[in-house]
């Protein structure tokens, strides 16, 4: 059944909102939504609170890792952790208290996926792809969808499609997906692609750009038939929106398990 997912997404060592489009290597063209004054660990605790289990950890650039693991010490083995994720270091995040790790960019050297490197992450985590999520992030072309790297500024080669997907599932657990062209803008989700992946993906996966409203998690539920969750982030109000009350989305989790 559809879910809310809470997010940490982490710049420069803060607790930001980001239009995704924007984040580029310089900070010149940097849009920030909302700068929080609570550290990462705050926002752990939060849902550690209020039981909103699958939050993702989201390290955009350097400068990240202190801020990263005191929001693992603060719910350990509970929340996923992102950016910057490769074979040498994956485990190092599960042992600093890591439910699961999450890879993009590390797949695909020169935008080209790489079954090597995928098949490296797997094994420095002995195998276990349940501490795995392949983030598919991407930037729509048309009516297609190809994934974006490099904090979602480079497009790949890989469409996403049921044949990308299927080649992909065996190798983990879930599956996290930008839109990053609405990343950040509250002008609505991508509807199409969620109907999308609904129809690809047979194991878990996360959704997360343009939710600006509470009624975007039924929306996602009807699209998707319950089979993918949503991620707020801008909108929210502990993240400085108005659209969403994190309260409401609280209580929504609580009401699909009635």
């Amino acid at each position: 059944m559809t879910r809310f997912r809470p997010c940490i997404d982490l710049h420069a060592g803060q607790v930001k909102q980001i239009v995704g489009g924007t984040l580029d290597s310089s900070s010149e063209a940097l849009q920030t939504n909302h700068v929080s004054h609570h550290p990462a660990e705050y926002f752990a605790q939060l849902y550690r609170d209020n039981e909103l289990e699958g939050a993702h950890v989201i390290m955009l650039g350097g400068g990240n890792d202190v801020a990263a693991k005191q929001a693992l010490q603060a719910w350990p083995g509970k929340l996923q952790v992102g950016g910057g994720i490769k074979d040498t270091n994956a485990k190092e995040w599960i042992e600093a208290g890591a439910e699961k790790v999450i890879i993009t960019s590390y797949l695909f050297p020169d935008g080209h996926f790489s079954q090597q490197r995928l098949d490296a992450v797997l094994a420095a985590l002995g195998g276990d792809k349940a501490k795995l999520v392949i983030d598919l992030s991407c930037r729509r072309q048309g009516d297609k969808w190809f994934v974006a790297m490099n904090k979602w500024q480079t497009l790949t080669d890989m469409e996403i499609n049921q044949e990308s997907i299927k080649l992909l599932e065996p190798y983990c657990s879930e599956f996290l997906i930008h839109a990053a062209d609405n990343e950040g803008l509250q002008r609505g989700i991508d509807e199409k692609l969620v109907e999308r992946l609904a129809e690809w993906c047979s194991i878990p996966v996360t959704y997360a750009g343009g939710g600006r409203q509470l009624e975007d998690l039924e929306t996602v539920k009807r699209l998707s038939r319950g089979k993918v969750d949503l991620t707020i982030g801008s909108a929210l109000d502990c993240f400085g929106g108005s659209g969403v009350k994190f309260d409401d989305c609280v209580q929504w989790n609580r009401s699909q398990d009635v």
